[in-house]
């Protein structure tokens, strides 16, 4: 009976906005959020500032690309990273809107 009810929860707009609130609990790929708020990236812009390996990093931004929070983009022999359309920085300073929140990063 938990998994269904757990499975109701997620289907609803607060389990969604919890499901993105877990990915974004992570330091690292607030860091991430918070460079992409600046413009697109390089995985190479973004190693060279958080200072992580780039493997780490790779996984960070693959978690991020699957809640829907990030897009991947082939430039050239590269990958340029950029927030969701949806995410994209809020009229309001640094913040991004996930829809049920906006998360400043003031």
């Amino acid at each position: 009976m938990l998994p269904d009810l757990l499975k109701t929860i997620d289907a609803t707009p607060a389990g969604s906005c919890a499901s993105l609130l877990k990915v974004l609990a992570d330091e690292t790929r607030l860091a991430v959020v918070a460079q992409l708020l600046e413009g697109p990236r390089h995985v190479g812009e973004m190693n060279e500032r958080l200072g992580i390996e780039q493997s780490l990093l790779s996984h960070h931004l693959k978690v991020l690309r699957d809640a829907g929070l990030v897009t991947a983009e082939r430039d050239g022999k590269q990958v340029l990273y950029s927030l969701a359309k949806h995410v994209q920085a809020s009229r309001r300073g640094r913040a991004i809107n996930l829809g049920c929140c906006l998360i400043s990063f003031e």
